[in-house]
């Protein structure tokens, strides 16, 4: 039997099985599993930030241009973002938390015969064609059309499905999903797939981490809650596991945390804040030794950090952060450090060839 990892093998294996060497776009995301989207363009999405970091070659917009050729789809799981069609299938059909009162369902279905006889739609569309229903409160302050929300609810309860973006846009058409065998045995076979794909993304995971997560779950696949949790009961039977300083951490049964073929990455690495390796605050902590804060929606004055600012990994070392703006055509950026900046010229070096990366990556590099 193989011995318990440290907590520096644990973050090393963090490091190393998530920041992969660079492989193709469907790769990657066969790979991840899922990537979390985010609108927010600072400098870039947060998908594309993400899959800067371990596809070949990879450009700021890739994911969108190539969506209708990657077998992909954009859906709920822990939060919104794109996965595998394999893994959609085990989301669906799937059942409201919140089902639909007799007025929104009719709606519903007047949308969904609109879509299907122009084959695609683009928000706008639905919005012109059905401007009797009205206006909402939409999530981030303001209005919206009203059927511009119920095509989200659409998407979520299975309706719809993501065709492409047109300029960030989600364009739209009519999806029906498969009926799933509903025994006890086959949901709970989805439920231990689904729960998988969360340790594989984010192991090694702690305890209260993996908890949390499934808890998420209920985003996109309320209806599984109850076999996700019993998943969550038997971790100990189904995935690798070490106990350190009290806290249980969890990992993928085939592998190894304290294999040495676990190395850190060469050079310097500026991570999305939604990125794998940074995403769990809670590890975060436990494996760097400092608390990192997304403050893009808190007020400026209270930031410590900055609007977007990204983790600066230098090997195993998440030594601080940088926030980058495009200002005429250039890329700027500003750096915090958790202690002093690294004095190291290697440093120096590896910082410029990331922001030279990040450059190239967003298309400003000659």
């Amino acid at each position: 039997m193989a011995r318990s990892p440290t907590l520096d093998e644990l973050r090393r294996h963090a490091i190393a099985r998530s920041l992969f060497r660079p492989v193709t776009l469907p790769a990657a995301i066969r790979r991840l599993g899922f990537v979390q989207a985010d609108p927010m363009r600072a400098p870039a999405r947060a998908q594309d930030l993400i899959l800067f970091q371990r596809v070949r070659d990879y450009r700021a917009g890739d994911l969108e241009r190539r969506y209708e050729r990657l077998g992909i789809e954009e859906d709920a799981f822990v939060n919104y973002g794109f996965m595998p069609r394999e893994t959609l299938a085990l989301l669906h059909p799937r059942t409201p938390r919140r089902p639909w009162d007799a007025a929104t369902l009719a709606q519903a279905r007047d949308v969904l015969a609109f879509v299907q006889s122009r084959g695609e739609v683009h928000p706008r569309e639905v919005g012109e064609a059905f401007a009797h229903h009205g206006r909402v409160a939409s999530y981030w302050g303001g209005e919206l059309n009203a059927s511009t929300r119920l095509l989200d609810r659409m998407h979520h309860h299975g309706w719809l499905r993501v065709r492409r973006r047109e300029a960030g846009t989600r364009v739209y058409e009519a999806m029906t999903h498969a009926e799933q065998d509903d025994s006890p045995a086959a949901r709970r076979a989805r439920a231990e797939a689904l729960v998988d794909t969360i340790v594989a993304l984010y192991a090694p995971l702690p305890a209260p981490s993996l908890g949390y997560l499934v808890t998420l779950l209920r985003y996109g696949a309320n209806h599984l809650c109850n076999e996700t949790r019993a998943v969550v009961k038997a971790a100990r039977e189904r995935y690798g596991h070490a106990t350190l300083d009290g806290t249980t951490w969890f990992w993928p049964a085939d592998e190894n945390p304290a294999s040495r073929r676990h190395q850190p990455v060469d050079g310097v690495r500026l991570l999305a804040p939604f990125d794998p390796v940074v995403w769990d605050r809670r590890r975060f902590e436990m494996l760097w030794g400092w608390a990192y804060r997304f403050e893009a929606y808190v007020p400026a004055p209270k930031r410590t950090m900055g609007h977007y600012a990204l983790p600066v990994l230098w090997g195993e070392q998440m030594v601080g952060w940088a926030n980058l703006r495009v200002e005429r055509g250039r890329l700027q950026h500003a750096l915090g450090f958790v202690a002093a900046r690294p004095r190291d010229a290697g440093f120096e070096r590896a910082l410029d060839e990331e922001l030279y990366r990040m450059e190239t990556f967003l298309k400003m590099a000659s």
